[in-house]
């Protein structure tokens, strides 16, 4: 293995040689974000979404060792219905590839080979960041370095509410790193459309975006942009129901020794199940509001590269 190669799907590999819009997703909300069938049936919506509103789904995962940018229905459903698969951020994949293994990328790694792959936006749901008590643990997300070192634009509904929020965003302005909440002043908190606390930037329109990126880009800053878009006010859950949720969780947690990788999924799935089911219908409706926004920065975004 001399060179890194990419097994892209037809519809991915032709909209990059047209400069058509393409929007990158991750995979692990699949292997670890949601339980079967739920997983499946929120990738197919979400590149259904993509199409809707214009541009090209590139949903990238590692499979049997290979990097695959754009996923055929059959490798959709092997990924939904795989147990035991890796959960692979930038700083795994070299091993996993090599390993011949398979595994579902996190906000850092989809990030890193959107950005090798040509791809400028990636859509998910939310990205990690500081976790509680990250001053005894020093446990702090790799998506958070990786969006101050790779240019890509993540669009997200805020920062997973499971985190410290003012310690994630404070890390954030140390990787200099744009955060602009999408038509609202206020910083997103995933579950809530408003963590109490304010966002750098606010743009209301995704051509505004796009000019951004370009913008960002003729910078050579060589960093990435986090686009907050808030969760649809029709599916938010209450801020105290869904922080009295996240607390029992987290003190479930502590006390069974869970950390590290496992801390996100565990917390995740204990809260859909504490919440009966609410937050994860509630992270399905703001995965796909992430994924249409997405799609149409991408569209606005390569009409501005066609025109130079």
């Amino acid at each position: 293995m001399t060179k890194l190669q990419f097994t892209f799907s037809p519809a991915v590999a032709e909209a990059l040689a047209a400069g058509d819009p393409l929007v990158a997703l991750e995979s692990t909300i699949i292997t670890h974000g949601m339980p079967f069938p739920a997983n499946l049936e929120t990738a197919r919506a979400v590149e259904d979404v993509v199409r809707a509103n214009g541009a090209v789904p590139a949903t990238i995962a590692l499979i049997d060792g290979d990097i695959h940018v754009g996923l055929d229905d059959a490798r959709l459903e092997r990924l939904a219905r795989a147990q035991g698969v890796a959960k692979a951020s930038g700083r795994d994949l070299a091993a996993l590839m090599v390993r011949r293994g398979t595994a579902g990328t996190t906000v850092s790694a989809t990030m890193r080979i959107a950005a090798l792959a040509g791809i400028d936006i990636f859509a998910t749901g939310g990205v990690g960041g500081v976790h509680r008590g990250a001053g005894e643990t020093f446990d702090v997300s790799a998506d958070l370095t990786e969006l101050g070192q790779t240019g890509t634009t993540v669009v997200c509904a805020g920062v997973k509410s499971i985190l410290d929020i003012p310690k994630t965003l404070e890390y954030i302005e140390t990787q200099r790193v744009p955060v602009v909440a999408y038509g609202s002043e206020d910083f997103p908190a995933f579950f809530t459309r408003s963590s109490g606390l304010k966002a750098d930037h606010s743009l209301s329109s995704p051509e505004e975006i796009a000019r951004l990126m370009i913008a960002h880009a003729s910078l050579g800053s060589g960093t990435g942009i986090l686009i907050a878009n808030p969760i649809p006010e029709a599916d938010a859950l209450s801020p105290d129901f869904i922080d009295a949720t996240i607390a029992d969780a987290v003190r479930e947690a502590e006390a069974r020794g869970i950390s590290r990788k496992e801390v996100t999924p565990f917390l995740l799935q204990r809260i859909n199940e504490l919440s009966q089911g609410r937050s994860l219908a509630a992270n399905i409706a703001l995965v796909k509001n992430n994924a249409a926004l997405a799609a149409r920065m991408a569209e606005a975004h390569a009409k501005l590269k066609r025109a130079g």
